[in-house]
């Protein structure tokens, strides 16, 4: 399973860099509002598939997305919950979109506060599972998991360790769905000339954040 995502996740990233051309081009060369919608339905359902592929992983081996190693060190030093922060959304929103009306910022505001709430709710919860449970933390097994080297004795009984998956699954599902969701909220805060740029932001951050954390990474193998 995971093989089958690293393949899909480099076909996946190849698409993405062909739409922030597309992004670029129609940011600079076109004011068609249907153009603009179109693009921005395409865009986001890139990155509903994206999701989708993750859940499927999630649901083969829950720990395989704890410790993705399908990312770079510095990708992983900016997780949440097995993916990014939905606040990033609105740092890139600030740099991206400079002409934001007094009510288009009212609303981002009241969405980024309701956001940071729903994202302390989910690491208390990912805290209490950790505690009740009582296992080492699960970055630690996800890597002695992939690792194919879990002691079963440090970690508690095979139920507890089911139980933990399954309350695991759960977390990094609402957390996904609080980052899809955010990223709506925001497009549809936004007119669609200001998403187009939000949406182009998204993409150039990731992409160089990929590109400058493989480069770190050679460096540091060198």
């Amino acid at each position: 399973m995971a093989a089958e995502f690293e393949t899909f996740l480099e076909g996946w990233l190849m698409r993405q860099q062909q739409y922030l051309d597309e992004l670029l081009l129609t940011t600079h060369n076109t004011e068609d509002e249907h153009e603009h919608e179109d693009l921005i339905n395409r865009v986001l359902s890139h990155y509903l598939q994206y999701y989708d592929a993750k859940l499927r992983v999630s649901q083969h081996n829950i720990f395989l997305v704890f410790s993705p190693h399908w990312f770079n060190s510095l990708e992983c030093s900016l997780l949440w919950i097995a993916g990014f922060r939905p606040l990033l959304a609105f740092r890139l929103v600030s740099v991206a979109v400079q002409d934001l009306s007094a009510e288009q910022r009212q609303r981002i505001n009241t969405l980024q506060d309701k956001t940071r709430l729903e994202m302390r709710i989910l690491s208390d919860e990912l805290a209490r599972i950790h505690e009740t449970i009582a296992a080492p933390p699960f970055y630690e097994v996800a890597r002695r998991y992939h690792a194919r080297r879990i002691d079963c004795e440090r970690i508690g009984a095979d139920e507890a360790m089911e139980t933990m998956r399954t309350q695991l699954e759960v977390v990094v599902a609402n957390a996904d769905l609080l980052r899809i969701t955010t990223a709506r909220e925001v497009v549809g805060i936004l007119n669609k000339r200001q998403c187009i740029k939000f949406l182009t932001s998204i993409a150039q951050f990731q992409i160089r954040l990929r590109s400058w954390g493989l480069h770190r990474d050679a460096e540091q193998q060198e």
